[in-house]
């Protein structure tokens, strides 16, 4: 066993070291122009004492944890650019190395304060939805599962459709920047959106769903920032439930809001953020006269987290991670209801292109069987415990 994952851990870091020998350069000439190209690549091994997490086999350690990326842009004129990034992934059941189109758009600057994009473009929501594959921005191997689960990446990461955005001098105040933005959500039936699906025993038929929603952030003084963001992610399915009757769920309205802050000074940084999801689930069988059901799948997701550089290499940190459905499925069963998560990391930059971090979660509950959220009972099919101790062990390669 000891050998096997050693060689999986080998084959990932020498599959990045290949990309790192090949692309150190990150730009070159299109014409005139400059293409810049950035990426990264990482492997990850997980091990826990109890519940299996993200569909891994971590309760005997796992080293399924691969992702990377590619992403091109090219600023065509002094106004326009458009870009692209590359995906892909291979986390315990979840992906399978297919790579995926992560995002692609165009972007026209008319001025400071206003521009507009257009294609398959990262949905700005949160703190760090945006910037989820920018690993060198924070010292986590896992960003707080209660508000950014990786399961649930595809699903919130991007929208094919439009945004205007801009940023204005407020004087005293500071800069404030905002964005609008509305199209088609992003599904891919490798994520933990399809799989809790199935898990339910339900055979899906078509899923969709609309994206719409704004971010606004302040920037008072240089070192902080205050932010809030409002969306509305609906989703319709067409299911078959056994044996043979027809469903039609409907998420709509999803509206999610969310307020945020990030302060640096110096080597300390200190994040948080607070999201309310109203959720109501709308079944009805797609033959009249049926019964329609409704069932509130509302939930209350927040962190708070610090972290402080102790040299120019080494990096600390702490965050509380909190999932909590309002209305659990299960109420009698405590442990359905909400995951608290109580991380501690260390993060080592080797050099500007490699890093490789630590941490330790102490988790209290596995959230509810009827949502996406780490834990899925298909992988722990000795059923899930109340508590898990979970290490994390992740290196990047980046340019």
């Amino acid at each position: 066993m000891r050998k096997m994952l050693l060689r999986h851990i080998a084959a990932g870091l020498v599959a990045a070291l290949t990309v790192s020998i090949g692309l150190h350069a990150q730009d070159f000439k299109l014409g005139t122009r400059t293409v810049q190209v950035h990426g990264f690549a990482s492997q990850g091994y997980a091990y826990s004492d109890e519940n299996n997490f993200l569909t891994m086999d971590t309760s005997r350690g796992s080293p399924a944890f691969t992702e990377g990326a590619l992403n091109l842009s090219m600023a065509v004129t002094d106004k326009f650019r458009f870009g692209g990034q590359g995906y892909s992934r291979k986390i315990g059941s979840l992906d399978d190395f297919r790579p995926s189109l992560d995002w692609a758009y165009g972007d026209y600057k008319v001025a400071n304060w206003l521009g507009f994009r257009g294609g398959k473009v990262k949905t700005v929501m949160g703190l760090y939805n945006d910037t989820q594959d920018m690993t060198f921005l924070y010292p986590w191997a896992l960003l707080p599962q209660g508000v950014y689960p990786v399961d649930l990446r595809t699903t919130y990461i991007a929208h094919t459709g439009g945004d205007a955005y801009g940023r204005v001098s407020l004087k005293e105040l500071g800069k404030l920047e905002y964005t609008f933005y509305g199209g088609q959500r992003s599904y891919d039936d490798r994520d933990g959106t399809i799989l809790f699906i199935q898990q339910l025993g339900y055979k899906l038929k078509t899923i969709s769903g609309h994206t719409i929603g704004w971010d606004v952030k302040l920037h008072p003084m240089k070192d902080l920032t205050l932010g809030t963001s409002w969306a509305n992610l609906a989703q319709h399915r067409l299911q078959l439930t056994p044996p043979t009757t027809l469903q039609n769920m409907d998420n709509d309205p999803n509206d999610i809001w969310s307020g945020y802050e990030d302060y640096t000074r110096g080597k300390l940084q200190i994040s948080s953020e607070y999201r309310a999801n109203e959720l109501m689930n709308r079944v009805a069988p797609t033959t009249p006269g049926g019964t329609v059901t409704m069932s509130n799948k509302s939930t209350i997701e927040w962190f708070a987290a610090a972290s402080y550089r102790i040299t120019s290499k080494l990096q600390t940190g702490y965050y509380h991670s909190n999932w909590q459905m309002t209305v659990p499925h299960t109420p009698a069963i405590q442990a359905s209801a909400h995951i608290h998560d109580e991380v501690v990391a260390a993060r080592y930059d080797i050099d500007r292109f490699w890093d490789v971090k630590a941490e330790g979660h102490f988790m209290n509950g596995y959230g509810d069987s009827h949502q996406a959220q780490g834990f899925y009972v298909k992988f722990n099919p000795q059923g899930l415990k109340p508590t898990t101790n979970l290490l994390m062990l992740r290196a990047t390669f980046k340019f």
